[in-house]
């Protein structure tokens, strides 16, 4: 059984923060998650500078998913869209994402091109063709550890009663965790995880609709993932705009006023100290030659 499948039948919320490239990454994985969430939204802005609006494409992001796979060991839950197409698409991204050393993929039910879920009111593709998603993906996978979270986005267009008959599907269709992008409430959240008996994931995006809650209030609530996709990204643009602006205003990075991670650390964060052990390694063996 993989790290996360173990973890998450152990009956403890799985705080997963989101990542988005390496430097991301490699700090996240740092610290004592038990896994970590590609972030959309995150991903496409910092490689290609645009909106999280289906602009970027299936071997995009696998480049993306392959290279945060390969340089932490964290699990990693990667955002695979709609399956970046029809039937035919998911089955190529299931297996895509497998195989570059994802733990999981994230499929949602909107519409092509997909829309960020927070940033505007996204439409759904029909119940059954959602549900054959599901079914393909869970036969595209290799291993059985391997988590299809499929996510419904229909709660903002159709209300949450919508929301629970397809997050039902879902679950009769095979999916491993369940994903109501957009409750606006507690009592709502508590109406999924009384409703919902597979895993259940929250998503938890600051400032926007649906509340942000303590770890404990999310446990107690009933869910067992809590994903925060734009908590690091969001704080790295709020620092990087108050530097840049300081640079422009006074010309010298002198008196800034906020943080900066040391410079020293951050190469070694990076890998300096192995590739320069790397390097006195095979010196030393040429000098012995």
């Amino acid at each position: 059984m993989s790290a996360l499948k173990e973890k998450l039948g152990a009956g403890e919320l799985l705080v997963l923060p989101g990542v988005f490239e390496l430097i991301s990454a490699t700090l996240a994985a740092q610290h004592n998650f038990p896994g970590l969430y590609l972030t959309g939204n995150g991903t496409v802005a910092s490689s290609l500078g645009l909106p999280d609006v289906g602009l970027a494409s299936y071997t995009e992001m696998l480049v993306r998913v392959e290279a945060i796979a390969q340089r932490v060991s964290l699990p990693l839950i990667a955002d695979g869209d709609t399956g970046y197409g029809g039937l035919l698409n998911v089955d190529r991204t299931v297996r895509g994402y497998e195989r570059a050393g994802a733990a999981g993929i994230q499929l949602e039910d909107q519409q092509s091109p997909k829309k960020c879920g927070f940033a505007v009111v996204p439409d759904v593709i029909s119940l059954a063709e959602m549900k054959q998603k599901i079914a393909v993906a869970v036969e595209a996978r290799q291993s059985d550890n391997f988590l299809i979270v499929a996510r419904t986005d229909s709660r903002r267009a159709y209300g949450i009663n919508e929301a629970l008959k397809r997050a039902q599907a879902f679950e009769e269709a095979g999916a491993d965790v369940i994903f109501i992008e957009a409750p606006e409430s507690t009592e709502e959240m508590k109406t999924i995880c009384r409703v919902i008996e597979q895993p259940k994931l929250l998503n938890m995006v600051d400032g926007r609709s649906s509340p942000v809650l303590p770890k404990q209030q999310i446990e107690d609530l009933g869910f067992d993932i809590a994903i925060f996709p734009c908590t690091g990204f969001l704080a790295a643009t709020a620092a990087m705009q108050t530097s840049y602006a300081h640079l422009a205003a006074t010309g010298s990075s002198c008196g800034l006023d906020a943080p900066i991670y040391p410079f020293n650390d951050f190469i070694q964060l990076m890998g300096f100290g192995q590739a320069q052990a790397f390097d006195e390694r095979w010196q030393s063996e040429e000098a012995g030659d």
